[in-house]
């Protein structure tokens, strides 16, 4: 009995895309582990730096083929597409659950949506802009409910959360930018790239303007923490982006695209599983939001011709 290639692809589709859910939706949880003993920017510079090093086999040798202008878009890129979002996911932290901020990560394909509108032509329909509508109620009954109540209204507003909001709008415009200035250039190699180039920012942060190496040695707690943004890092960086080209290489870009709605379910769940408390009014918002990206990211069907 011959095997069925394409019933083992599609198998094998399924599978690289629940253990990419898995990942990169455990990141949230493992930013929370970390800053338990470490500040925001801490833990931002460190996945930075964490990711770039076990990149590096695939970042050295290609960087010597880049003219001048792709290393300054490359430098763009890792800095709205790595630098800046792992600094203000880790702040957001500080006051956002981990469940929480796994439901407004999903917001990215709205601002991919948005920025592509806005500044490289491409249109919004109808249904990205009814998308854009419902996910606003929800991240807007998110970061509102209080203990006490299911819907608190603007005055109780958690700040916070903007952090995020601006995280996956630096994610919306890096997608866009890969899109238009890297045609040349593969997923992996851009990510790698990028994030060598940011690499030195990162670690001179890190070991110049944090007392990080003194918390490693001295602090209780300190080693179980960086193994924790060990993995963010490398697993949840480094390894997820392998995953993710070689699911759209053996898949489809709208079906490797289903990893946005399968992330805040991971997230949450271990929200919930580490003791974090959910409200009423946040499976309102979780629903709303994750319809609302559905809605927005969702293609329209094309008819299929038959041949007679």
């Amino acid at each position: 009995m011959t095997p069925n290639p394409s019933g083992d692809q599609t198998l094998r589709s399924w599978l690289l895309l629940m253990l990419l859910s898995l990942i990169w939706g455990s990141s949230f949880i493992l930013i929370k582990k970390g800053l338990v003993v470490f500040s925001a920017g801490e833990v931002g510079a460190y996945r930075i730096v964490s990711a770039a090093l076990v990149l590096l086999p695939l970042s050295l040798p290609r960087l010597k083929k880049l003219n001048k202008k792709q290393v300054g878009n490359l430098i763009v890129a890792g800095l709205v597409g790595s630098f800046i979002p792992a600094f203000l996911f880790a702040k957001a932290q500080t006051q956002l659950s981990s469940s929480i901020t796994g439901v407004l990560n999903a917001l990215t394909p709205l601002f991919v949506v948005i920025i592509g509108a806005l500044f490289f032509g491409s249109k919004i329909t109808g249904r990205n802009s009814l998308g854009l509508i419902i996910a606003f109620i929800g991240v807007v009954i998110l970061i509102s409910v209080k203990e006490g109540s299911s819907f608190s209204g603007f005055a109780d507003i958690n700040g916070y959360a903007f952090f995020v909001i601006l995280a996956t709008l630096c994610y919306g415009i890096n997608l866009n930018i890969i899109k238009h200035w890297f045609v040349a250039l593969k997923p992996v190699e851009i990510t790698a790239i990028s994030l060598l180039l940011v690499l030195p920012v990162a670690l001179l942060y890190l070991m110049a303007g944090t007392d990080f190496s003194m918390k490693v040695v001295h602090e209780e707690g300190a080693l179980l923490a960086v193994g924790y943004l060990t993995i963010l890092g490398v697993l949840g960086t480094a390894i997820a982006l392998i995953i993710f080209n070689g699911l759209v290489k053996i898949a489809t870009p709208v079906f490797a695209s289903m990893v946005t709605y399968l992330i805040p379910i991971v997230a949450i769940a271990w929200g919930v599983i580490d003791g974090e408390v959910l409200l009423p009014g946040h499976y309102i918002g979780i629903v709303a939001v994750i319809l609302g990206v559905w809605i927005g990211n969702r293609k329209k069907k094309q008819k299929t011709v038959t041949e007679s």
